[in-house]
């Protein structure tokens, strides 16, 4: 495949950074591990990498051209991703700490599959990645089309083990928080880091 993708490599190292760096997404990932186990965090994890999979082959298929003619979309965009991931940082700054059990936990409403899948899709930075990634690494011959797809599935293939390796991290620090002191000293940090990481976005944008 590389002497008709000679960009492949380059890609995987660019996937890998994307995917693996701290970032809301990962934070999420890390918080509700921490909070609600591994497993119950597999739903966030496919539906952001789901959705970052999809964006990039609907730009790379010409979707990102259109939106770049619409300012006042990516501007809105912006700023309903902004308050979705603030309210989501509310939420778990103000957690409750009595349990980490699922179970017990389950009337608490949490992120889910649909809440992470559609963050992508509200998330700017997301198609700035994705019109980044068709611009550099697709061969603008007649493989450009069979390329975008590759790199879509390719994306999707690096982003799922690098976010479950945030959920396992979470799953480990979950095995030391023993008191509710704990738990919400772990919540508030994981709140003003999501938040943090939101609003600086914001600012260097």
């Amino acid at each position: 495949m590389l002497s008709t993708f000679p960009t492949l490599l380059p890609f995987l190292l660019f996937a890998f950074i994307a995917s693996i760096t701290p970032g809301p997404t990962n934070i999420l990932v890390l918080s509700n591990s921490a909070r609600y186990g591994f497993k119950a965090t597999l739903p966030i994890i496919f539906g952001a990498c789901a959705s970052a999979a999809a964006i990039v082959l609907l730009v790379g298929y010409g979707l990102g051209e259109s939106l770049k003619q619409i300012p006042l979309l990516q501007y809105a965009m912006q700023w309903l991703g902004v308050t979705w991931l603030s309210y989501l940082a509310w939420q778990i700054y103000h957690s409750a700490t009595d349990t980490f059990d699922p179970d017990v936990s389950g009337n608490q409403k949490r992120p889910g599959l649909l809440t992470a899948a559609s963050l992508q899709w509200v998330n700017p930075k997301t198609w700035m990645m994705a019109m980044a990634v068709v611009s550099v690494f697709p061969d603008n011959g007649a493989n450009r089309l069979n390329h975008v797809l590759y790199l879509s599935f390719i994306f999707f293939g690096i982003a799922l083990p690098c976010m479950s390796a945030w959920a396992i991290l979470g799953s480990r620090v979950k095995q030391l928080l023993h008191s509710s002191k704990a738990l919400r000293n772990f919540n508030r940090s994981m709140g003003l880091l999501l938040a943090g990481s939101t609003w600086l976005s914001v600012w260097i944008g």
